[in-house]
């Protein structure tokens, strides 16, 4: 793959939260594909091609006087993101259970250690969303269990499930820097029992699991919960992140459309992690 350019934004916010987070979501829906949040703010990456002068026009929260934000931006090519992300990414501790690191930093005392090196993938456990769903896969059964991740990132919720004991792990994300980042990663964590496919929801034809986990944002989790529905086996456990505490509601109703119970509720500031039965 040749060498991509990418439009770098550091951002500064007063409060911190929740302003960051919402800042975080709505770049996402202007077109930004990848965050790494600072003790200041937030750093956010798009495509050099997907970027234009006027980026910013539509991102609300940046003219809400409940908060203040001061940014700079520069263009990197996608050879330097090592660099760049060494910077700012710190090891993330979960429940002293989980650590999520890089392989720069010292191998810690606790039960899981995923090493990874996000390079432009989203997932390196900063973000509330991924961090629930680590607590909920820390919290739940793997062992010997059939295991979806879908929207894989950085690959590493599947890489925790498999040292949790998952049988048998297919990771999915539509990104190809994604695909490629979760392979990196997967090798990277001597894992034996991961596929990594580059797709979407499409791919689930006659696939079966026991676990399925889909931290992706919520328009695509409404129109894909009748497919994940339809693939999971009996008594199996459905984990989603990716939306506010507000879209609880919307959430809840599609699934129960589907014959999926709502069970249990994690919550990070405004964002929320669900677990359902089948």
């Amino acid at each position: 793959m040749s060498d991509l350019t990418y439009i770098v934004y550091h951002f500064k916010s007063k409060p911190l939260q929740p302003a960051t987070e919402i800042l975080i979501a709505e770049l996402g829906f202007a077109g930004f594909e990848s965050f790494v949040e600072t003790e200041e703010g937030v750093t956010a990456y798009i495509k050099k091609e997907d970027w234009n002068t006027s980026i910013l026009q539509d991102i609300q929260i940046l003219n809400s006087k409940e908060f203040e934000f001061t940014f700079s931006f520069e263009e990197i090519k996608q050879t330097n993101w090592n660099a760049e992300w060494e910077k700012n990414f710190k090891p993330i501790v979960v429940d002293n259970k989980c650590t999520v690191r890089a392989p720069f930093h010292k191998r810690p005392n606790t039960k899981f250690d995923i090493i990874i090196e996000p390079k432009m993938s989203f997932g390196t456990g900063h973000h509330e969303t991924t961090h629930m769903m680590i607590q909920f896969i820390l919290n739940n059964d793997f062992k010997n269990k059939s295991v979806l991740d879908m929207g894989c990132g950085t690959g590493v919720l599947a890489i925790l499930t498999e040292k949790k004991g998952a049988s048998k792990i297919d990771a999915i994300d539509i990104d190809n820097w994604c695909y490629l980042n979760s392979l990196e990663n997967v090798e990277r964590n001597n894992c034996k029992h991961i596929s990594i496919f580059e797709g979407d929801s499409s791919l689930l034809n006659d696939k079966y699991y026991d676990v399925i986990i889909a931290n992706i944002n919520r328009n695509i989790l409404l129109n894909d919960l009748r497919k994940y529905a339809a693939c999971l086996n009996k008594n199996g456990i459905l984990l989603l992140s990716g939306f506010y505490e507000s879209d609880i509601p919307v959430i809840v109703d599609e699934c129960d459309k589907n014959k999926l119970k709502f069970e249990e509720k994690i919550q990070r500031n405004d964002w929320v992690a669900l677990k359902f039965i089948n």
